[in-house]
């Protein structure tokens, strides 16, 4: 089960498809941050979802929220998808130790080796603000962005 609001989000530091290293309790001193946890880059529904993020990107920045996407791809791999892509976002890989992260968050999908997909929206202290979730074969709905933004 995915992390819930009022829990401590667990901290990490994670490398972006950059190679840029983020620390979540450095990024959350700035400001919100959504996690969002996808199982793989270049999947169909991933890619669709993550377009319609990218395409969208205005009601996080309304909303002075900082989005973060997290797979348990590696760097090299989010990079060149990325860049096909057009995401400006940063993407976080989980690669090693093998989606550690997603594990942390109740994100992770033992049987399959991969992340579901869960957004975790985190807060002042790392306070989870809201988190919802749909199972890997599901793209998640924008309107649970918007409501949960909206919320904040």
């Amino acid at each position: 089960m995915i992390i819930q609001a009022g829990a401590t989000a667990p901290d990490f530091t994670l490398s972006d498809q950059r190679g840029e290293e983020i620390t979540l309790s450095e990024a959350v001193a700035e400001g919100p941050v959504a996690l969002e946890f996808f199982p793989l880059a270049f999947s169909g529904i991933c890619t669709g979802e993550l377009c319609e993020l990218r395409d969208n990107l205005a009601v996080f920045d309304d909303a002075k929220v900082r989005l973060l996407g997290i797979s348990v791809d590696s760097v090299h791999a989010l990079r060149v998808w990325a860049e096909q892509e057009g995401y400006d976002f940063s993407i976080l890989s989980d690669f090693w130790p093998h989606g550690q992260v997603a594990q942390n968050y109740g994100a992770f999908v033992d049987e399959r080796g991969i992340a579901t997909r869960a957004t975790v929206i985190i807060g002042e202290d790392r306070k989870v603000l809201a988190s919802f979730e749909t199972s890997p074969g599901e793209a998640r709905d924008f309107s649970a962005y918007r409501e949960a933004l909206a919320a904040l």
